[in-house]
């Protein structure tokens, strides 16, 4: 074969491989008690982290090892790279088609994408929303990251833990009249929000307890004291000294057997400093009254 049929079929196995794993999630819920679960199970971490690796980073995985197998070098790499993500995006534009085309009903109705179309143009529009797709593995590497490296700190530093399941899930697709495009845009936001904020609640921890100092800068204070509350909650002054920094150290952080959260976490309202129960991510669980596995 030549390299451009190579390519051709490796670009093919990944589109394949994709709408074969989409076809299996719309038919899970329809599998009795056992797809259910299995579906609800998907639906947030740690499963998500599977089923959002199976369907982001694998194809572009396997095309780089494939490649660097055959064509070797750097140039393999990048055949690979580019033949993996093409198949991601003609798997992903087949399952829109044919998803719009089983919801007609809903196509034909008030949509976002319809909306935001006649706003800034279609080209315009589309080629946004296809940007943001770079994003991805950002924020795939950025969940391997919550999962190596803060977990040691909970036993390290004892920072407080967290069921990444209560960030980290997916529920828009219970939504009623969101299909195809809307759909996928509207799930990628949803995993990517759950991702975001929860590694900025680690993030909290991290800069409370090792870097309690307000920043010299005002402006910067002002915007980052909505993710850090702790800003305006307790940290130092930026024109202070050491012995401020370690009052506010001692204030905060009394002893070796306590969980240390950001000064103003949850789990400072407790009696033993211990976190509160997750908050419920029942409401996720629960049945669609939409379209739940359509």
């Amino acid at each position: 074969m030549t390299d451009i049929q190579t390519w051709f079929i490796l670009a093919a196995l990944s589109a394949a491989a994709l709408l074969i794993g989409a076809a299996a999630l719309h038919l899970l819920p329809k599998l009795g008690e056992g797809g259910k679960a299995a579906s609800v199970w998907l639906c947030k971490a740690p499963g998500l982290d599977v089923m959002i690796t199976y369907f982001t980073v694998l194809p572009m995985f396997t095309g780089i090892i494939y490649g660097a197998a055959y064509w070797g070098s750097w140039y393999g790499w990048l055949v690979g790279l580019l033949a993996g993500v093409s198949g991601q995006v003609v798997g992903l534009l087949i399952w829109t088609v044919l998803h719009e085309l089983t919801h007609l009903k809903h196509v034909k109705g008030p949509r976002i994408v319809g909306h935001i179309n006649a706003r800034v143009g279609r080209v315009r529009n589309h080629a946004a929303v296809w940007t943001t797709a770079l994003a991805v593995p950002v924020f795939w590497f950025l969940r391997v990251a919550e999962y190596v490296v803060y977990p040691p700190l909970t036993w390290l530093i004892r920072l407080p833990k967290y069921n990444h399941a209560d960030w980290v899930n997916v529920s828009r697709h219970k939504f009623n009249g969101l299909v195809g495009h809307d759909l996928i845009w509207c799930l990628y936001c949803d995993w990517m929000t759950g991702i975001w904020s929860l590694g900025g609640e680690m993030l909290r921890n991290v800069e409370s307890f090792w870097c309690p100092i307000r920043f010299d800068s005002a402006k910067k204070c002002a915007n980052c004291k909505v993710d850090y509350p702790d800003i305006d909650g307790g940290w130092a002054p930026s024109d202070g000294t050491m012995a401020d920094v370690v009052a506010v150290l001692d204030k905060h952080y009394p002893g070796p057997d306590n969980t240390n959260p950001w000064f103003g976490h949850p789990a400072r309202l407790t009696v033993s400093a211990k976190p509160q129960p997750a908050a419920s991510t029942e409401a996720a669980d629960q049945p669609s009254q939409g379209q739940e596995g359509e």
